[in-house]
């Protein structure tokens, strides 16, 4: 383990009007995401965290991560001290890694990061008590987590980026950095540092967040003109399908393959983001006529990837549209958790590797059909299925029988997400 310690410039502390917020998150709970300005209880912590975080990347800029990792830098910690507080950073040349693996240099997220705009709020109407901060360009989200789940995510790291290895096409969010910021007399800060699944959202016409079940599972929608942004739930979705065409097996069996990972992690409670936005014309015939199929091995992880890279970028290889591209229906039958066990080899793992992907800014986290762009991402995986969910699965069960609840053992949750997206996909 090692530790460094530099001392930089101050900037500002936690804004005096954290005694506001409870009143304010009241007020603003339906306006969906608004700029955190000098008024606003956590632009101080804002300010540290951009501060923080520009200095902790361009660590990584001048201290560039090996090409093969080892445990010592899955377990690295890097302290900076500034005037004021202190920003630590986990296993940062892991995440610095999986950053250039999804084709982001690391400029371009230190400037997305640190810029002079002003973070944004997110006001969710999830149970969590986290918060959730995005950046001005709406690229990445910010997310606050107990010490607890933050411990959960560093002793999985490794698993977690074996999985995104043997499937570079995962739905899982992509995690990019993990930070610590302490604040003397006052309660330390972890957060985790995602990329948005919803990139870029001007376009989106509605957002969902799918857990598969349907007690507390409808969210009123915003109204008809409005501008607030709603994430509606499962049953909000009722009725409708994605239409994938050939790409709806790709998708089926990457649920079943993620699910079961995350299953194997003893994990449930999580979600499946879920946008669409109606093509443009000539994103359609560009999608017909240029039917490129790209496909990532494991060395996709290693070299820099399609993951935001342009067209003229990607170093992967071409598959022809003659070929089996995408071949999962001889293997929809797997046990996904078998595919995880066993070495990487055809049919499946090249069949789950082999995917089109779009000429887009955020093509890991989207799929296009015939007439649908569709914004797809699994979030929310730190709940494990201990003592308190099994007791809340039981109350949940007497208090709604018949029903589909949200808290089950994590094999039954990943067979159900599984099947939701089977019955609501052609």
């Amino acid at each position: 383990m090692s530790q460094n310690e530099v001392e930089l410039q101050p900037r500002s502390r936690f804004s005096r009007g954290q005694r506001l917020w409870g009143g304010l998150r009241q007020q603003w709970r339906l306006l969906g995401v608004f700029e955190i300005n000098e008024q606003h209880p956590f632009h101080g912590l804002t300010c540290m965290m951009k501060e923080g975080l520009s200095a902790a990347v361009q660590n990584t800029i001048d201290n560039p991560p090996p090409d093969e990792l080892s445990e010592v830098d899955f377990k690295q910690e890097v302290t900076q001290i500034h005037k004021g507080f202190i920003m630590q950073t986990f296993a940062g040349p892991v995440f610095a890694s999986l950053r250039r693996s999804v084709g982001l240099t690391e400029r371009e997220y230190q400037r997305s990061l640190s810029c002079s705009e002003c973070y944004l709020q997110f006001i969710s109407n999830s149970k969590s008590k986290a918060d959730f901060f995005i950046t001005n360009d709406k690229r990445f989200f910010l997310k606050t987590q107990s010490e607890q789940e933050i411990k959960f995510l560093l002793a999985h790291l490794k698993a977690y980026l074996d999985h995104l290895e043997r499937y570079p096409h995962s739905l899982l969010v992509k995690f990019l950095g993990v930070h610590r910021i302490k604040v003397p007399r006052k309660r330390q800060k972890y957060f985790i540092i995602m990329q948005s699944v919803f990139y870029p959202d001007e376009r989106i016409e509605n957002r969902y967040d799918i857990k598969g079940c349907e007690v507390n599972r409808w969210t009123d929608p915003a109204p008809k003109g409005s501008q607030v942004i709603v994430v509606l739930k499962d049953m909000n979705f009722e009725g409708q399908f994605m239409t994938l065409d050939k790409q709806r097996s790709w998708l089926v069996r990457q649920v079943e393959i993620d699910t079961a990972f995350l299953q194997s992690l003893n994990v449930l409670d999580y979600s499946l983001l879920l946008a669409h936005q109606t093509l443009h014309q000539d994103e359609r015939s560009h999608s017909l006529s240029f039917a490129t199929l790209i496909m990532r091995t494991t060395k996709s992880l290693n070299t820099g990837s399609p993951g935001g890279a342009e067209p003229e970028e990607v170093s992967a290889l071409l598959v022809p549209e003659a070929s089996n591209s995408y071949g999962t229906e001889r293997c929809q039958d797997d046990d996904p958790q078998q595919v995880d066990r066993d070495s990487p080899g055809p049919p499946d793992f090249w069949a789950q590797n082999r995917r089109l992907l779009p000429s887009f800014r955020n093509p890991l986290h989207v799929m296009d059909g015939p007439e649908q762009r569709y914004f797809l991402g699994i979030v929310d995986v730190f709940t494990t299925y201990g003592l308190r969910k099994r007791l809340e699965g039981l109350w949940k069960r007497l208090r709604y029988p018949g029903r589909a609840v949200s808290t089950v053992s994590p094999a039954a949750y990943a067979r159900r997400l599984s099947q939701w997206v089977q019955d609501h996909t052609q």
